[in-house]
């Protein structure tokens, strides 16, 4: 069994319950409030910017040049592509300025960068996998279970459902596979840690959305 399918399987509950969460099943039937979904944009956008320089990092330290110019990419399309998304919800859901970096999206990126730039690269790699796989897989299971034709938030449910996005997380899955087999036990078992806490802060980082949670 490669490194990234029995590493799911110990995540395959929590992802359930993020289908089952209030912020998903109500971005996927479009009556999630407008100001939890400004909320989540305002963080996900502050967020990515320090995603894109955690790959940044990977991509500096990767031990091959083929998954040095992977993360390269990888970190273009986190920080100008995918903004890009963000400017358009700014616009259309009029959100004006980021704000500030509230207490998950803080802690979530900083648990990345710190990843990314001090443990061994092949856990950083996988550290930032669930960012990629987990939407990749939301994404798939809103645009499979779509209940409106005029869901406002079609466009973010679009992005992650494509086609492009898709072949993305393959190869960052398939990247992680290669150098989970190439290394060491201990780091192996590191890889599946840092896993297992992204992923738990991916569920995090949506319910801080539905809840507004704030610094106190």
């Amino acid at each position: 069994m490669k490194w990234s399918e029995s590493t799911w399987q110990q995540i395959e509950e929590r992802y359930e319950s993020i289908l089952t969460m209030p912020f998903i099943t109500e971005l996927s039937d479009g009556s999630l409030p407008r100001e939890k979904f400004q909320f989540y944009m305002a963080q996900d956008s502050l967020y990515l910017e320090h995603f894109g320089r955690a790959l940044s990092l990977i991509a500096a330290r990767a031990h091959q040049i083929r998954d040095t110019l992977e993360y390269m990419r990888y970190a273009e399309t986190a920080i100008v592509v995918e903004n890009a998304l963000h400017e358009f919800y700014f616009d259309d859901f009029g959100l004006t300025e980021r704000g500030k970096m509230q207490p998950v999206c803080h802690h979530y990126v900083h648990f990345l960068k710190s990843t990314a730039a001090l443990d061994p690269v092949e856990v950083g790699m996988a550290a930032v996998l669930p960012c990629f796989w987990i939407y990749k897989k939301v994404g798939d299971h809103i645009y499979n279970n779509l209940q409106s034709d005029n869901n406002p938030y079609q466009k973010w449910i679009d992005t992650y459902g494509g086609e492009e996005f898709a072949e993305a997380v393959q190869k960052a899955i398939d990247i992680c596979d290669n150098t989970a087999a190439e290394t060491t036990p201990a780091i192996r078992e590191k890889m599946t840690e840092a896993f297992i806490t992204a992923s738990i802060m991916e569920y995090h980082f949506w319910e801080a959305a539905y809840d507004l949670k704030m610094w106190i």
